[in-house]
């Protein structure tokens, strides 16, 4: 049986930032496996997750803080007006 995929989900504070200052509305979660990167405005986990506090070992993207789970994960983006499964 494969192993599953670990995810990591984070808020990206750059996009917070620059969706403040030019009144945008880009996604700013962002649902990280080791094949891809799903961006969206609305997260589901269908299962159990752990957050993470790493503060001295963040992951590549500089995120130190993000929530695991190797469960599916759903990702909603507005500006597609879809739903994506992150198996």
């Amino acid at each position: 049986m494969p192993r599953p995929i670990k995810k990591r989900i984070h808020v990206n504070q750059h996009m917070i930032k620059a969706n403040a200052k030019h009144d945008g509305t880009a996604p700013v979660l962002t649902v990280k496996t080791s094949k891809s990167n799903t961006y969206g405005h609305e997260v589901t986990i269908a299962g159990p997750c752990r957050v993470v506090y790493s503060p001295t070992k963040p992951l590549s993207c500089g995120a130190k803080v993000w929530m695991e789970t190797t469960c599916p994960v759903f990702v909603w983006d507005d500006n597609l007006g879809k739903e994506i499964k992150v198996a």
